[in-house]
């Protein structure tokens, strides 16, 4: 068999994520001939289709579906590569690619900002999604570490908490819960909620409260972040159930309320985690050191 190229490679994962080759020319600065002609020759030195034209779009052949998961974990494992010799040469510089899931975008940057003044050579690619879809990254080996709560019990990881994850049934200070104390869950059977989208952590943390108590959730509504949750909770639209680090500031001043329910706030945590067996880099490795011994004093004073 022909040797194929990292150039290739990169070109076909490209191309699998946009689903279109003249969008995957956009992002790589090239035409879209150079982009077809990487993927015919990798076809030619396989012997089968890897691509299949859709309209205007492609989707993947089946052959191909299974060369983008290989694929995918070779430029992960080479970008390890990457990283673990660039700490040799200096630790403070390098690449880390972290995944976390939306909820914690209200406190990450603020970490990675406060971490790059100490390895201002770091650098980052962030990737956010819902818990779902991040532990679909940490299984595919698309990202060095995440930052999430609920761990997967069917992997091996190594995961460490860092700081509470405290989550409550919020509303707008006009309803009438928001004066009332110590309600108990089933009070709220009949109100209606804006929740989030399945896949999400909060999503299936509050699912589980109510399950727990027997009581249907009244969703009058899915949103697919916290910050249209927030905003529908405030227009009185109806209660919500989100984690208390993303409304510090609306509790402050006024705009949203947390209701006194019985058994909440319910308090995870935020754990850092990764493969156990995950040969992390030296910048990973400093990263990491930094969330465990800092990062729970930097988040209590900021969200």
């Amino acid at each position: 068999m022909r040797p194929y190229t990292l150039k290739q490679l990169s070109t076909f994962i490209e191309v699998a994520k946009e689903k279109s080759v003249s969008k995957a020319a956009e992002n790589l600065y090239v035409t879209q001939p150079a982009i077809s002609m990487q993927i015919k020759q990798l076809e030619d030195i396989f012997g089968l289709a890897l691509i299949e034209p859709i309209g205007r779009n492609i989707q993947l052949t089946a052959a191909g579906q299974d060369f983008l998961t290989h694929a995918t974990h070779a430029i992960s494992q080479l970008k390890d590569l990457e990283s673990v010799i660039l700490g040799y040469l200096d630790l403070g510089r390098g690449h880390i690619t972290l995944g976390i899931v939306s909820t914690t975008k209200y406190f990450v940057p603020m970490l990675l900002v406060e971490f790059q003044k100490i390895f201002p050579g770091i650098r980052f690619t962030l990737r956010i999604d819902n818990r779902e879809n991040i532990i679909s990254m940490l299984t595919r080996n698309e990202v060095d570490m995440v930052i999430m709560g609920r761990m997967p019990k069917d992997m091996d990881l190594e995961s460490i908490p860092f700081v509470t994850n405290p989550m409550a049934i919020v509303a707008t200070p006009r309803h009438a819960l928001s004066r009332r104390k110590n309600i108990d869950l089933s009070a709220l059977a009949d109100e209606t909620f804006v929740v989030r989208e399945s896949g999400s952590g909060t999503r299936q943390a509050m699912e589980k409260i109510f399950q727990d108590k027997g009581i249907s959730i009244n969703a009058a509504m899915e949103m697919p972040s916290n910050e249209t949750i927030k905003q529908a909770v405030m227009a009185g639209m109806s209660l919500g159930f989100l984690s208390l680090r993303t409304v510090r500031n609306e509790i402050a001043s006024g705009h949203i309320a947390v209701l006194d329910v019985a058994g909440l706030p319910l308090v995870g945590h935020w754990y850092l985690t990764h493969h156990s067996n995950k040969k992390l880099s030296p910048a990973a490795k400093g990263f990491k050191e930094f969330v465990l011994q800092q990062g729970k004093a930097l988040i209590e004073t900021w969200a």
